[in-house]
C-alpha cells in the first residue's frame, strides 16, 4: 500500500509529458523520479511531491517545450490575442477607477514580494557558496544538565584530528579558534600598521572551505608553522599591490606573540554572504603550541568542522560519533556529539533542549507569508472589482455566446487581461523597487541589489503567471458562464453564492490586515518591555572601552576615577556586562545535594564593579581595596544563595575549582545578555587584571569626560585606538533584530491596510453608484442623512466586525507564539486585540466614508434624470 502511495504526483507527470520535448521526455522524467524518491528517503513524502512540481515548472524554459504548443498552433491565436489585447486597453481606458485601483494595488503586493524574496534569496545563500556543501559538516556539542540539554557549536581543540585519524568517513577535519579564541591584534610591515582580526585554522582549511587563493597553493600554504595567509584587501592595504605578496614577512605585536609571520598565500576577501569573516590565517598547530591546555580534551575552545566522503550516510555518521567524546575522557556530564550541514548554521541556530527549534529561519519564513498573503490581498481586489461590475461585461459576453465563441476562448480572454494587468503592475513595481531598496538595506543591514539572472528570471515569470491566473480565473469563469439570452435582456444571473464569495474575501483581507495590526501592536510592546526592563543594574551614563596591554591597570583606573565628571570605574574580562562572557561549573560546597554540578555565572571583575553599575547589595560587603587582595573571596546572587541553600550565607566556604573562597556579599540578581535567555544564579570572583572597563559618567557631561579619558588612554601604550560604546547601546544592539523586524512590520502592516482600503474603497464606489437612483428616491421619501450612512455602510461594518472576530484568536496564537522565544516577555491583553481590530474599523469607516459623503450629497433629482 505505501508503495502505491509513495509515486510522484501524476497531474505534475502528465503536465510535463504535455509541454515538454519528446527527445527529453524520457531522460527528464527518469532524473525526476529518482530525485523524488531519493527525497522521500531523505526527508518526507511532501517535501518530495513538492520538490517534484519545482522541477517540473522549472523546465518549462524555451529549450525544453515543443516547437508547437497545442493552442500557440491555432492560426487564429495571433488575432484573438491582439483583439484581446484591444478590448482590455478599451476596458482600462474607460473603467479608469478600476484599472488606477488594481494598478496601485497589484504594483505595491508585487514590489513588496520583490523586496521579500531578494531578502530571503540572500538569507538562503548564505555559506552554500563552497562546493563541498552538501558535505560540509560542523560538530556540535551537546551537554546533559539537570535543567536539560544545551547546545553549542563549541569543541575540544584535539577532535579535528582523532576524527581524520579514526574515521574513515571523513574526508577533511578542520578545527578552527572559537570567538573566545581567535588571533588578533596589530599586524605590521615597514611603517604601515593593521588592526586584524583572523583564524587559526588546521591545514585543510582552503580545501574543505572554498575561499577563492589568489596567490599560494591551498593544499601546502599552512604547512609552515609560522606562516600566515592574508586576505586581498589586507594585502593591498600592507604593501598597497597584490604583486609579489607571497614571501614577504610580517610582524605581528604581543597579541600575536610578538613574532615574525611568513605570508605563503593570499585568499580573496571572504563574500558578505558568508558567516566566517577573517582578514587572516595562523596555522593551528601554533595555537597548540603556544597554548599547552590545548592539548587536553577537556579544552573545549575550538570548532570543528569535517568533510565527509562521497556516499557517507550523515544519520549513520552522527549515530557513530554521539558518544565519541566518552571515549577520550570521562566528563563530569555527559557530553554528546552530533554534526550540522554547516551552510545550514546561519539560519537554524537555535535549539532547545537538544531539538533543533528554529532561529533566523523564522523570520525568513515570517516574511515568505507574508509576502504571499500582501499578494493575495491586492489579488482580492481585482476579482472583487471584477465580479462586482460585471454588468458591464454582460452584454459582450451574450453576443460573443450567441454568435458562437466558446466559453474556453471567454476563459482566456478575461484571463489575458488579468495577465496584462499583472504585467502592467510588474512595470510599475520595478521603480519602486529601486527607490526602496537604499531603504530596505538600511533596515536589513544588506546589500540587496536587484538584478536578473535566468533564475530570477525564471521567479518572477512564475510570480506573474500565478498571480495574474489567482487574479483573474475566478472572474473568466464567472462572467464566461452568463446565459447569453438572459445577458442579452440585461439580466444578470448571478450565482446563488456570487455576493457572498466577495464578502468572504473581503473579509480575507481585513482579517490579514488585522493580524498584521495586532502583530505589530505586540511586538512594539515588547520592545517597549524590553528598553524598560529593570535588569538589576543601571545602564545610563555608562561607557565601556577595552583597554590591553602591559600597563599599570590599578595606576590607569586610579587616574580614571581622578578624571572631573567620573563618578567611578571598574574593571573585567569577557566584554561589558551586557555580554559579559563566562558561565561554566565548576563549583562546589559542602552539603550540595546535587548529583551534577551546576551552571553558575562566573564573571570575573575588579574593584567597584557593583558600585560602578548601580547593583544593589542584599547583604555583606563588595570588593574593596581596604581588605587588599580579594582573590579569595566571592559574592554572590541571590538565586545563587537560594541554589546554595544557606540563610546566612555570609562566610560560608565555595570551592572554585580546587580553590577555597568565602562568600562576602549576597547582591540583587542582575541580567547578563538579552531577555531571551532566563537569568542564572551567578557567583562573582575577584580579578583586578581585566581589560574590560566600564565608565559611570556625570550627566551633561559625557562628551567632554570621554574626551579627558581618551586623553589619559592614550598616555598609557597608545597602540590600539580609542573605541568606546554606551552600555546602553550595547544593550539595545541585542534587540537589533527585532528592531528591524518591528520597522519591517510597520511597513507589511501599512502596505496590507492600504491594498485592502484601495479595494473596499472600489467596492463602496461600485455600491453608491449602483444605488444611486435609489438613495435618490429615499431622500425624496425624507430619508435623513444619517439613514443613508447606515444603509450604505452597514452591510461593509457586519463584514469588517466578521474579520475581525476570524483575526483576533489567530493573532493571539501567533504573537503568543513569537514571544515564547523571550524568557521574559509581556502579558498578552485582551485589548491589545481589539484595539487593533476597532482599528481596522475606524479605517474602514473612513474609506467607505468618503464613498458615503458623495452619496448624502447627491441632488435627487440628478439621480431619477436618467430614469
Amino acid at each position: 500500500m505505501n508503495s502505491q502511495i509513495k509515486i510522484p504526483p501524476a497531474s505534475a507527470r502528465k503536465f510535463l509529458i504535455k509541454f515538454l520535448r519528446d527527445d527529453l521526455t524520457e531522460e527528464v522524467l527518469g532524473d525526476l523520479e529518482e530525485k523524488f524518491y531519493s527525497t522521500v528517503k531523505k526527508k518526507s513524502l511532501i517535501r518530495a511531491k513538492i520538490n517534484y512540481w519545482f522541477q517540473v515548472i522549472n523546465y518549462l524554459r524555451p529549450f525544453a517545450m515543443r516547437k508547437s504548443m497545442p493552442v500557440f498552433s491555432n492560426p487564429n491565436f495571433a488575432n484573438m490575442f491582439k483583439h484581446n489585447l484591444t478590448i482590455s486597453y478599451r476596458g482600462f481606458i474607460r473603467y479608469k477607477m478600476s484599472f488606477i485601483i488594481n494598478l496601485i494595488g497589484l504594483s505595491t503586493g508585487l514590489a513588496f514580494g520583490l523586496l521579500v524574496y531578494l531578502w530571503v534569496l540572500d538569507e538562503m545563500n548564505f555559506d552554500k557558496f563552497h562546493k563541498n556543501d552538501s558535505r560540509l559538516y560542523q560538530v556540535m556539542e551537546n551537554s546533559h544538565d539537570p535543567e536539560g540539554i544545551s547546545t553549542s557549536d563549541i569543541s575540544p581543540a584535539l577532535l579535528a584530528k582523532a576524527l581524520s585519524r579514526e574515521m574513515p568517513e571523513v574526508e577533511y577535519a578542520v578545527s578552527t579558534g572559537s570567538r573566545f579564541f581567535s588571533p588578533g591584534g596589530i599586524i605590521s610591515h615597514g611603517d604601515k600598521r593593521l588592526q586584524v582580526k583572523g583564524l587559526y585554522a588546521s591545514q585543510a582549511f582552503f580545501q574543505a572551505f572554498s575561499f577563492n587563493m589568489l596567490q599560494g597553493n591551498k593544499n601546502t600554504v599552512l604547512e609552515d608553522l609560522y606562516s600566515i595567509v592574508i586576505s586581498e584587501s589586507m594585502a593591498i592595504k600592507l604593501f598597497g599591490t597584490l604583486d609579489e605578496v607571497r614571501g614577504k614577512i610580517v610582524t605581528g605585536n604581543r597579541d600575536l606573540f610578538d613574532r615574525e609571520f611568513i605570508i605563503t598565500g593570499v585568499f580573496e576577501d571572504p563574500p558578505f554572504n558568508s558567516t566566517l569573516q577573517f582578514d587572516f590565517v595562523l596555522n593551528h598547530e601554533l595555537a597548540f603550541v603556544s597554548f599547552p591546555w590545548l592539548n587536553e580534551w577537556t579544552a573545549g575552545d575550538s570548532r570543528t568542522y569535517i568533510v565527509l566522503r562521497e556516499g557517507t550516510d550523515a544519520m549513520y555518521f552522527n549515530e557513530k560519533i554521539i558518544n565519541y567524546i566518552e571515549t577520550k575522557y570521562t566528563p563530569k556530564k555527559k557530553k554528546t556529539l552530533f554534526i550540522r550541514q554547516f551552510s545550514k548554521g546561519y539560519l537554524w541556530d537555535h535549539y532547545e533542549n537538544g531539538v533543533q527549534a528554529g532561529g533566523r529561519i523564522e523570520y525568513v519564513r515570517l516574511f515568505s507569508v507574508a509576502a504571499i498573503f500582501t499578494l493575495l490581498i491586492a489579488c482580492i481586489n481585482f476579482i472583487n472589482l471584477a465580479t462586482a461590475q460585471a454588468f458591464r461585461k454582460m452584454k459582450e459576453v451574450g453576443i460573443k455566446k450567441a454568435i458562437g465563441v466558446s466559453r474556453k476562448s471567454l476563459v482566456f480572454q478575461f484571463l489575458e487581461e488579468s495577465l496584462i494587468m499583472t504585467i502592467l503592475s510588474f512595470l510599475v513595481s520595478i521603480p519602486l523597487v529601486y527607490i526602496l531598496l537604499p531603504q530596505v538595506n538600511k533596515l536589513t543591514g544588506r546589500d540587496l541589489n536587484l538584478f536578473f539572472d535566468l533564475n530570477i528570471l525564471i521567479s518572477i515569470t512564475l510570480i506573474i503567471v500565478i498571480s495574474g491566473i489567482l487574479s483573474g480565473i475566478y472572474p473568466a469563469y464567472y462572467l464566461s458562464g452568463f446565459k447569453p439570452g438572459e445577458v442579452i435582456k440585461g439580466k444578470l444571473a448571478s450565482p446563488a453564492g456570487e455576493a457572498w464569495v466577495r464578502k468572504a474575501l473581503v473579509i480575507f483581507q481585513f482579517s490579514i490586515s488585522v493580524i498584521f495590526i495586532a502583530g505589530f501592536l505586540i511586538i512594539e510592546k515588547q520592545i517597549e518591555y524590553v528598553r524598560a526592563k529593570d535588569l538589576g543594574y543601571d545602564r545610563k551614563n555608562v561607557i565601556h572601552f577595552k583597554k590591553r596591554g602591559p600597563f599599570q591597570r590599578e595606576t590607569f583606573l586610579l587616574e580614571l576615577n581622578k578624571i572631573s565628571g567620573v563618578i567611578s570605574a571598574t574593571n573585567s574580562h569577557g566584554g561589558s556586562i551586557v555580554g559579559m562572557e563566562g558561565s561554566g561549573i565548576g563549583f562546589s560546597w559542602e552539603g550540595n545535594p546535587y548529583e551534577e554540578e551546576i551552571i553558575f555565572q562566573r564573571p570575573q571583575v575588579g574593584y567597584d564593579f557593583i558600585e560602578t553599575l548601580g547593583i544593589e547589595v542584599l547583604t555583606g560587603r563588595t570588593f574593596s581595596k581596604e581588605f587588599g587582595d580579594e582573590s579569595s573571596n566571592l559574592i554572590v546572587s541571590e538565586s545563587a544563595a537560594k541554589v546554595i541553600g544557606q540563610e546566612n550565607i555570609i562566610g560560608r566556604t565555595i570551592w572554585d575549582g580546587p580553590k577555597q573562597k568565602q562568600v562576602i556579599g549576597v547582591v540583587r540578581d542582575f541580567h547578563i545578555k538579552s531577555l531571551h535567555e532566563k537569568t542564572i544564579p551567578c557567583i562573582i570572583r575577584f580579578d583586578p587584571n581585566g581589560n574590560d572597563y566600564m565608565v559611570r559618567i556625570e550627566p551633561g557631561e559625557e562628551r567632554v569626560v570621554i574626551q579627558k579619558i581618551e586623553g589619559l588612554y592614550d598616555k598609557f601604550d597608545s597602540e590600539y585606538p580609542f573605541e568606546f560604546s554606551f552600555i546602553d547601546a550595547e544593550y539595545q544592539d541585542l534587540y537589533l533584530t527585532e528592531k528591524r523586524f518591528s520597522l519591517l512590520s510597520k511597513y507589511l502592516t501599512g502596505i496590507a491596510i492600504i491594498i485592502s482600503c484601495l479595494g473596499l474603497f472600489g467596492m463602496a464606489a461600485f455600491t453608491v453608484n449602483k444605488r444611486t437612483k435609489e438613495i435618490g428616491i429615499r431622500k425624496i421619501l425624507g430619508a435623513g442623512e444619517f439613514s443613508i450612512v447606515r444603509l450604505i455602510t452597514g452591510d461593509f461594518t457586519k463584514i469588517i466586525i466578521i474579520a475581525i472576530l476570524i483575526a483576533m484568536p489567530i493573532s493571539y496564537l501567533l504573537t503568543r507564539n513569537w514571544l515564547n522565544g523571550y524568557a521574559y516577555r509581556i502579558e498578552l491583553k485582551w485589548w491589545y486585540f481589539t484595539g487593533a481590530g476597532m482599528l481596522a474599523l475606524l479605517i474602514a469607516w473612513i474609506t467607505i466614508g468618503i464613498q458615503t459623503f458623495k452619496a448624502i450629497r447627491v441632488n435627487p433629482v440628478e439621480c431619477l434624470r436618467n430614469e
